[in-house]
């Protein structure tokens, strides 16, 4: 019988703006190659997709604030899932595989209380110069490659399309959903209206690949691996862990809430509820993640 796997993809491994075009063609490439060959190893494929250079460029143009950031995030699923299913789609077809690629526009519902509102933390949008520090009337936080605008995150609670992303994954489908950590809804007096906020992606793709009872979590990312003591002379790569030995270096401040903590949180959480294998990689190198030889592996420990 086939496992069902997430494949969780950053939105910098696409074309962004200010992004070398060579270089985001040659990371798509490698990520079209590491979702054929799960197929080919006859696993089922739910991708999610990252948007935070998309939505911040989108944000910056739109200085008459026509739409919500809710809107820009729906936006930014249209147009990167129809990129990532116009690429996928044609390299099956050429090889004569039976899957077709569906684009699953997806609401994640979000706690109003949710202290996310009150703390922004989420960057959004390219690094700023100093002159757009100073003068920008956004809320502005330092990245590990930047000052960056930061927004409202507040933690997914579920997605609101689990069971038709269920169906079509039944029918074949590689299923491209969840774009941006799913456009925030809240529900209030039965009624759902979008928020201004972010959801981030890799918590979303985690909650979904627990509901979805997936097999494996992959997370596709810019870095290799998880490391202790990062960008140090004494930086430790984690070939194996433990969702105890992540909750411990969480615990140290060794993940920064804007880039690798919620990466940190998604893995170690996704085991915990549903005890599958979770796996951090850089894009191209999945099944030699999967089969323990490069990236970061996170499952239970044997009793």
């Amino acid at each position: 019988m086939s496992k069902l796997v997430v494949y969780a993809l950053g939105g910098n491994a696409l074309q962004a703006p200010g992004r070398d075009s060579d270089t985001s063609a040659d990371v798509l490439a490698k990520v079209m190659s590491d979702v054929v060959d799960l197929l080919e190893m006859d696993w089922r494929v739910v991708m999610t997709h990252g948007n935070g250079p998309q939505v911040g460029h989108l944000l910056a143009l739109d200085r008459e604030h026509s739409h919500g950031l809710d809107a820009w995030v729906a936006a930014t699923q249209g147009t990167i899932g129809h990129q990532l299913s116009q690429h996928l789609q044609s390299i099956l077809d050429r090889r004569r595989r039976p899957e077709r690629t569906v684009v699953v526009l997806t609401h994640a519902e979000v706690d109003p209380n949710d202290d996310g509102f009150s703390w922004p933390t989420k960057p959004v949008g390219p690094v700023l110069d100093s002159t757009t520090v100073m003068t920008a009337d956004w809320d502005i936080a330092q990245t590990i490659h930047g000052p960056r605008r930061v927004v409202a995150s507040p933690v997914p609670l579920r997605v609101v399309e689990l069971e038709t992303i269920r169906h079509l994954v039944s029918l074949q489908a590689v299923v491209i959903c969840g774009g941006g950590g799913g456009i925030p809804v809240v529900r209030q007096d039965g009624l759902t209206h979008g928020v201004p906020a972010v959801v981030d992606k890799d918590l979303l793709s985690s909650c979904l690949a627990s509901d979805l009872n997936a097999d494996a979590l992959i997370i596709s990312t810019e870095a290799n691996a998880i490391y202790s003591s990062f960008g140090t002379d004494h930086a430790v790569e984690h070939r194996t862990l433990s969702p105890e030995g992540l909750r411990q270096l969480e615990s140290e401040g060794e993940f920064p809430p804007g880039s690798m903590g919620p990466k940190a949180r998604a893995l170690r959480e996704y085991v915990e509820r549903s005890g599958g294998t979770a796996v951090l990689c850089s894009p191209g190198n999945v099944l030699k993640a999967l089969r323990g030889e490069c990236g970061t592996t996170v499952t239970q420990p044997r009793r």
